[in-house]
């Protein structure tokens, strides 16, 4: 395994998502709609210069943002955007989503790979910015295999928790083999790619709930109850959870899509203001 490298410092991207992480904070404190000069002020900046900096990261005000930031956003999510596994299987994943037109083709490690735990596989990676800050891409010569966030728990851990998953796989950091599929990851890229090929590392079941995963169309959710029931076991709905919080490619298979049956947002393995971004981040893509 190569030594952890120090993450290089953060651009633009990266900045904007820290001004959008302290917002969210600010705005989950207060009860009420935060005003654009309370939320200027707690960022040092004057209301223009937030007002344009956030509608550059999201598209629309800092008003409109915070009614999809809300915690009780996620039970208007469930009655207004929930999405049947089952009928997203019926009409196929194509024109189901941006993200599906683009990672629809994947392909997952045999049972018999998987169980030796990476044991002659060799991973690239590399730190890309992307819309969430800092992100860790993994991949193998057949696709992304790996995405971690460090904005919540630092670079040093998100890489150990990647490496920890495949522990003797053999690491290589070269991100300009990764690079044109990151691009496309996170809607970068110059149309030239057709997919940015997904290669899925986990058990048998694992992979059953991520390739249910991917039959959300961005911008809608599910439950895990629901992601039970699409994939033949309506009784594993706590099983279905725990594998989709093991999921290693964060954003592209959409883990954060899925929620409690009560609404609640349930938790997310790279911290919860970052699922709150995520699909704060989407909806806003859909309704523009």
């Amino acid at each position: 395994m190569t030594q952890h490298q120090t993450l290089p410092s953060a651009p633009e991207s990266s900045y904007h998502y820290r001004v959008i992480r302290r917002a969210i904070d600010l705005i989950d404190a207060s009860e009420e709609i935060v005003s654009l000069e309370e939320i200027a002020a707690e960022m040092g900046m004057s209301p223009a210069h937030f007002q344009r900096l956030f509608s550059r990261w999201v598209g629309v005000s800092p008003k409109r943002y915070q009614q999809y930031l809300k915690l009780g956003y996620a039970k208007s999510l469930l009655h207004e955007h929930f999405t049947t596994l089952e009928a997203s299987h019926a009409v196929g994943l194509s024109g189901s989503g941006r993200l599906h037109d683009l990672f629809v083709r994947w392909e997952a490690m045999s049972p018999g790979e998987f169980a030796r735990k990476g044991a002659g596989l060799k991973i690239f990676w590399g730190w890309f910015e992307s819309p969430f800050g800092p992100a860790l891409v993994m991949g193998t010569d057949k696709g992304i295999c790996g995405i971690g966030f460090s904005a919540e728990m630092g670079a040093e851990a998100a890489m150990d928790d990647l490496m920890s998953r495949w522990p003797k796989a053999t690491y290589v950091e070269d991100p300009a083999i990764l690079r044109p599929w990151v691009l496309q990851a996170f809607g970068a890229g110059d149309g030239n790619l057709e997919t940015a090929p997904l290669f899925l590392i986990g058990a048998p079941f694992q992979i059953k709930v991520w390739e249910a995963l991917l039959s959300i169309p961005s911008g809608q959710v599910t439950t895990y109850s629901e992601i039970a029931d699409a994939i033949g076991s309506p009784k594993a709905a706590r099983a279905v959870g725990t594998a989709v919080g093991r999921n290693p490619i964060s954003w592209l298979i959409p883990c954060h899509r899925a929620l409690r049956k009560s609404g609640g947002l349930g938790g997310y393995h790279w911290g919860l203001p970052m699922k709150r971004a995520m699909l704060a981040y989407e909806a806003v893509q859909v309704d523009r």
